[in-house]
């Protein structure tokens, strides 16, 4: 499938893909689509044409974290912050995941992604709701790319939800307080049963995680840009798996001297 699809680009296209060591790709990249907005008025245009740019991008990343050959892919869609913005913005938002869902998933399907919804779902719209029930049953059983959408989601909110459950466990008895560690808290985490993110992206200039993931990413490597979702192109997402496989992970430890 990888030389099948590089041989359809053109030569500078593969020239980028080139250098990608197949042998060595991030298990699980994760993405904070940001700068929809600024996107948007730096060339007069309304937010919302911003955000259905951003659309776009994430169905051309998508396509190509498939294509290359990544596990799991989670993208932070609606944060539990983001129902501070402006009613409309909020409206327009949850409308576009739901065309997104409406336009995507046969195509997904098509391609054996698999899609999961992370974060609040019930706080969000009967119809909608069930959408997103619909999408991932129909998806359930695929075994291409694993990808997340985060959806009325917060780290913290993860967080208190996983120490709820444990807390009604320990009450009833299904739990011992003393058994409880890392690993419990993981089982109760919305990826329980996902490798934590190797690569965390960050498009548009900021320098934060924005309470995404803050358990997973306790040793994700962080690569930043200026440039703004709706312009971020698979190039982009190539140069920073490249990038990434120029570091070396310690998790803690110290730096290998060992001549390779």
């Amino acid at each position: 499938m990888w030389k099948k699809w590089l041989s359809k680009m053109s030569t500078t296209k593969q020239d980028i893909y080139n250098n990608i060591d197949v042998s060595r790709l991030p298990q699980h990249i994760a993405i904070i689509m940001d700068g929809n907005g600024r996107w948007a008025q730096r060339r007069g245009l309304p937010r919302a044409l911003g955000h259905r740019s951003g659309a776009e991008t994430l169905r051309e990343i998508v396509k190509t974290a498939s294509e290359l050959g990544i596990k799991v892919l989670t993208t932070y869609a609606f944060s539990t912050e983001n129902w501070r913005r402006p009613a409309d913005e909020v409206d327009l938002l949850m409308n576009l995941l739901s065309d997104y869902l409406d336009n995507e998933i046969t195509e997904l399907h098509n391609n054996n992604v698999q899609i999961r919804f992370i974060g609040h779902i019930d706080g969000l719209a009967v119809a909608l709701q069930k959408k997103i029930e619909k999408a991932q049953t129909q998806t359930a059983h695929n075994t291409g790319l694993i990808f997340n959408l985060a959806v009325n989601y917060g780290g913290r909110a993860e967080l208190t939800r996983a120490v709820k459950i444990i807390s009604e466990k320990v009450k009833g008895r299904e739990l011992n307080t003393e058994d409880i560690d890392e690993s419990t808290i993981e089982a109760h985490l919305y990826t329980f049963d996902l490798p934590s993110p190797d690569l965390l992206i960050r498009p548009s200039g900021d320098f934060r995680i924005s309470n995404f993931l803050l358990w997973q990413m306790a040793y994700t490597e962080f690569w930043f840009t200026d440039i703004n979702w709706p312009d971020f192109k698979p190039a982009h997402f190539v140069q920073a798996i490249r990038d990434y496989q120029q570091r070396e992970r310690r998790f803690g430890g110290i730096k290998n001297t060992k001549k390779r």
